[in-house]
């Protein structure tokens, strides 16, 4: 890679890593904030025990990664345990559809902050395949810690934090030409979302905003879709079928309602991170669809191809289905959904009436989308429910 043209937004190489973590380890902040994460009891009142310690364990686990495979095959270790602990069965599908012999530019739906990438990844390696290059907001990365960690496991910058339309466009333009020549010269694989932000709704919509962005490093004699077919975009469905956070997104998406805006809290990010790595999460599956290959001449049709897969490929969870039928007045009658519904009913005990259907309405929409792209499908009773879940999942 030509990096002086990205210096500012491409992950580190391995020459960069020991220097890398070697600053993370010293970072006072770094050391306060594992410390929290790990003993908050002992950091809270023994700072100046516990401190030393914990940066002591790693520097010696540092010292131990030359590389950024290397570190890499450490996050699979802490992903692997997540894996474990918090979800009760994953399954992939779709890998067959991936060419061998390119490149991908990996386009999915958006539900948590780290997992959707890691996931991603995750099956990828899993299946022999080369990891991604993930793109990650600078909004996320708040201290320079945060953005040294994410670098140096193959992810790069978004800027979106630039302020006015002229470093808007030169920010775009940048990224562009970075994932045109990551995919095309370097063969690296790259991950990118749908939409900028989570879809605190359930409703996974691509932005058309975000093709426009890919296709800025277009040459100007060469067709928009003959660009977009070179880029090898492969739509990704990622399905969980509970969401740890669900809550405070429906409590967020009903303020939004009542008062027309929401604050964010400085660590608000952060514990969305913790609570989506640490909380249950149930089945989670992930679905990899078709390189998009047609003839698609504008970004609204790309986003629309890129949701019609997203959506078809969703895998719709017993809780999905609760939600979407009790938003219909049904009665619930399959035993295999009872569970589904005292759980539903569960999360959503101290909420308002209007945020308990906040909630309801985030996990009913991947329904609500699927059963608009394919209404030959579209089913009116739990039975049929059940059987449309099994047919995506056959479909995946």
């Amino acid at each position: 890679m030509n990096n002086n043209n990205f210096d500012d937004i491409r992950p580190y190489d391995d020459s960069e890593v020991n220097e890398v973590l070697a600053r993370v380890v010293a970072s006072p902040d770094f050391i306060r904030a594992m410390a929290h994460l790990r003993f908050p009891k002992l950091a809270k009142y023994l700072p100046w025990i516990i401190r030393p310690l914990i940066r002591r364990g790693l520097q010696s686990k540092a010292a131990k990664l030359n590389c950024v495979h290397d570190v890499q095959l450490m996050v699979l270790q802490y992903l692997q345990q997540m894996i474990d602990r918090s979800v009760s069965n994953l399954t992939v599908s779709g890998l067959e559809h991936l060419p061998k012999d390119r490149a991908c530019l990996f386009i999915s739906n958006h539900r948590d902050i780290v997992l959707d990438p890691a996931l991603v990844n995750y099956a990828l390696h899993e299946n022999g395949q080369r990891t991604l290059r993930i793109a990650v907001g600078d909004n996320l990365m708040t201290q320079k810690y945060v953005e040294d960690l994410i670098r140096v496991n193959k992810s790069f910058v978004v800027k979106r934090s630039a302020k006015s339309p002229r470093d808007k466009l030169k920010a775009s333009k940048q990224l562009s030409a970075f994932i045109h020549q990551s995919l095309t010269s370097d063969n690296e694989h790259i991950w990118i979302a749908q939409r900028e932000g989570r879809a605190k709704d359930g409703d996974d919509r691509t932005n058309p905003a975000v093709i426009s962005m890919l296709g800025l490093n277009r040459p100007k004699t060469m067709a928009f879709s003959d660009y977009i077919t070179s880029l090898n975009i492969v739509p990704v469905a990622i399905s969980y079928e509970w969401d740890p956070c669900d809550i405070a997104k429906a409590k967020e998406l009903q303020c939004i309602a009542e008062s027309g805006c929401y604050e964010k809290r400085d660590s608000e990010d952060i514990n969305s991170i913790v609570a989506g790595f640490v909380g249950q999460k149930g089945h989670i599956h992930l679905s990899f669809g078709t390189p998009l290959q047609q003839p698609l001449d504008s970004a609204e049709a790309v986003a629309a191809a890129i949701n019609e897969q997203i959506w078809q490929r969703y895998y719709l969870h017993p809780s999905n289905l609760v939600a979407h039928q009790q938003l219909q007045g049904q009665t619930l009658t399959d035993s295999q959904l009872l569970a589904a519904q005292q759980q539903l009913a569960q999360r959503s005990q101290g909420l308002s009436a209007a945020t308990a259907e906040r909630l309801q309405q985030m996990y009913a929409k991947p329904v609500v989308n699927q059963r608009h792209e394919a209404p030959a499908v579209a089913a009116n009773s739990v039975a049929d429910d059940v059987a449309v879940t099994e047919a995506a999942a056959n479909h995946c």
